[in-house]
């Protein structure tokens, strides 16, 4: 007990397994560990258990003394994480354990995001499936795979194994709020072929850290800068006082995350004086930052080995894609008030000096699929302008409202019981697995929930300690 770093909170088990997991590398494509622990879990203690060739695990228990004949409930959420680090942060998040502490109240990782989306859904489940809940009807659990890279497990899932007629997706992080519906989406790369030529001049590194960033859909709208884009904004201002040749820029490392940092090295006439400029334009950006992003660093610095860099044709097109591609929010919902209902992200810029190739990674998300076809069709069109070409994959189906629900209906009820207040019911911009799942299984009664989790997709993700255990009091009474 003396190893666990979670030490007074409740409930003991549910920690206990997140811990564990915590251990397991889980990111995405890399599930394959967590999955068969999960699937030797449930055999050890007898549950039928199946564990599909995408490492979805789906498990059956059998519902307490009484409760034979009441319809199934199925819990589900996901079992890989997004494995986002500080640059300073020495993590291998193939083989290293997350690093946890605990800070006023919360759970964290040191340097790396958390996992608490959704390994909090995992803990849950595998807490139910060890017996910490007195009474509940046949229960069963689908963890997935992949989610954070396209819901591709729950896309693949056979699901003429479930027999349930309710589901609680675990896959939510603001505690007191169901949602009940959220965007589709898809994503898209822009891949660009350059040339390379003989160095002229100086070589200067320009650095942008210090962002918040965050999830593509739930916080598009906060006024998070991108940085990625605004990397590209001190690039094309900078080419406007001297001569500018890229020779190589990245930023971010998930499409569905905001870009917290972004790096380039560029080809000037004189280092010194086109980081004076750059630092100029900076101090003029810092009156647009929003709150979270006051953190915003900008360093320069000069590379004495850089050798070759893009030519003149190549740095304008990367350069038009980097200061063009549209990001943020496109449309708000006509429907909601205050609901996001077409956006793009920016989340990934990589160059590839052995092939030399720039990438281009987008998040697009809306309920409507016309939008996002359109997305599709303005990606083609400005990789076609700037000579790249276009994939396009991992599309997924958005849930739809229902205007008659019993289990938000009991949820409601339990809600009020436990936060003494009316809960929340919204529909989201972000995307989840629900819309896959329902898409399968259309008779399905769903509501998604969970804990207060803080700034996810990013090393500053937080997990209030205890939220969960009011979380937990919520499903098991739900399932009560």
């Amino acid at each position: 007990m003396s190893d666990y770093v979670i030490k007074g909170y409740k409930p003991e088990k549910v920690f206990r397994f997140f811990e564990e997991i915590s251990k397991i590398p889980r990111g995405s494509g890399n599930e394959e560990q967590i999955s068969k622990y999960i699937e030797k879990f449930a055999h050890d203690r007898g549950h039928f258990c199946i564990r599909d060739g995408a490492n979805n695990v789906f498990v059956r228990m059998a519902a307490t003394a009484g409760r034979k004949n009441e319809a199934a409930v199925l819990l589900q959420g996901h079992m890989d994480m997004v494995c986002e680090k500080n640059a300073a942060t020495e993590h291998d998040f193939l083989k290293d354990p997350l690093d946890l502490y605990v800070e006023e109240g919360y759970l964290r990782a040191r340097g790396t995001t958390l996992g608490g989306d959704d390994g909090i859904a995992v803990a849950v489940m595998m807490a139910i499936l060890d017996g910490e809940c007195d009474s509940h009807p046949t229960i069963e659990c689908l963890f997935t795979t992949d989610e954070e890279v396209g819901l591709l497990g729950a896309g693949s899932f056979d699901y003429s194994v479930v027999t349930a007629k309710r589901m609680i997706n675990m896959d939510s992080e603001e505690e007191g709020c169901a949602v009940v519906g959220c965007a589709g989406g898809l994503r898209s790369d822009i891949t660009l072929k350059y040339k390379s030529v003989p160095l002229r001049g100086e070589a200067l590194k320009i650095a942008v850290t210090g962002l918040a960033g965050g999830h593509s859909g739930e916080n598009i709208n906060c006024g998070r800068i991108n940085a990625s884009k605004l990397l590209g904004r001190f690039i094309l201002n900078l080419g406007t006082k001297m001569r500018v040749n890229l020779i190589g820029v990245c930023g971010g490392s998930k499409d569905n995350a905001i870009p917290r940092e972004a790096f380039a090295e560029v080809s000037v006439a004189n280092a010194e004086k086109a980081a004076k400029a750059v630092l100029r334009e900076v101090e003029r950006v810092r009156r647009e930052l929003c709150k979270e992003d006051v953190g915003l660093v900008v360093t320069c610095s000069v590379d004495d080995e850089a050798e070759k860099m893009m030519d003149n044709i190549s740095t304008r097109r990367v350069l038009g894609i980097l200061g063009t591609a549209q990001n943020g929010v496109i449309e708000m919902s006509r429907d909601i008030e205050g609901l996001v209902g077409f956006s793009r992200n920016l989340g990934v810029v990589k160059t590839d000096k052995e092939n030399q190739t720039v990438t281009f990674v987008f998040s697009s998300r809306s309920s409507i699929e016309a939008q996002l076809d359109s997305s599709v069709a303005s990606l083609d069109a400005l990789a076609a302008v700037c000579g790249g070409t276009t994939r396009h994959y991992s599309r997924y189906p958005g849930w739809d409202y229902a205007k008659k629900s019993p289990l938000r209906d009991k949820y409601v009820k339990v809600a009020r019981e436990i936060y003494g207040k009316e809960p929340q019911i919204v529909v989201i911009h972000a995307g989840l697995e629900c819309g896959i799942i329902r898409s399968h299984l259309p008779r399905l009664d769903i509501i998604s929930i969970g804990p207060d989790i803080l700034d996810i997709h990013s090393p500053d993700e937080k997990l209030d300690l205890a939220s969960c255990e009011r979380f937990w009091t919520l499903v098991t009474r739900l399932l009560a």
